[in-house]
């Protein structure tokens, strides 16, 4: 990945949990750098930018308000995640994925693609791709931990996705899920707080 930014210097990151930190679509890596201060200090954070340019900012493959995507950009983009971490996962004790709005999608899809790769998920605002290809491939020997944030008045996730997002978590996996009225699209420190002991329980513990 070409532009990564990291919560620790190097010097103190060997046999840290990693924590893979993907931002959403039309901003850039600095959105999730704002969250390194309310996550829990013995994780590695590394937010990572995304390589599709929006504008002045980026995401991770184009997407239209009904959230319609081109499902090799989804692949091209998470291979190239992929890639990225297994260069680096080898000085770290895990690896856990925190997308946000189009970064949940990512997030989601690396664990579909690599389930034992990970070991919890945190997807915040954000989807599920529904996606046929995905479905057939993906198989879980065990229902993978996963946290889910997000308020029920987002207007920016649409209700068939959020519909789908509900229905492929609960079937596979290991689901935290909470919601935060008047959030908005957007993350909020109640939010963090939850995630952190999530993170705590799953990876820490």
């Amino acid at each position: 990945m070409k532009t990564v930014v990291w919560s620790k210097p190097e010097s103190e990151r060997a046999g840290t949990p990693l924590l893979v930190m993907m931002h959403g679509y039309g901003t850039d890596e600095s959105r999730m750098v704002r969250l390194f201060d309310y996550l829990p200090s013995e994780f590695t954070c590394a937010a990572v930018r995304g390589p599709m340019v929006i504008g002045d900012d980026y995401g991770w493959f184009l997407l239209d308000y009904f959230l319609a995507n081109d499902f090799a950009d989804v692949i091209s983009a998470t291979n190239a995640v992929h890639t990225w971490i297994n260069s680096v996962k080898g000085q770290h004790s895990s690896v856990s994925l925190f997308g946000y709005s189009q970064g949940m999608a990512m997030a989601s899809t690396l664990l579909r693609l690599h389930p034992n790769d990970y070991t919890a998920t945190v997807g915040l605002s954000g989807f599920v791709l529904n996606n046929e290809l995905l479905s057939m491939s993906e198989s879980f020997d065990a229902p993978p931990p996963f946290f889910w944030g997000r308020d029920k008045a987002d207007l920016v996730i649409n209700e068939d996705a959020i519909e789908y997002t509900g229905e492929w978590l609960n079937a596979n996996t290991q689901l935290t899920a909470r919601t935060y009225p008047g959030m908005g699209h957007a993350m909020c420190k109640a939010e963090m707080v939850d995630v952190s002991a999530f993170l705590r329980h799953y990876v820490l513990s």
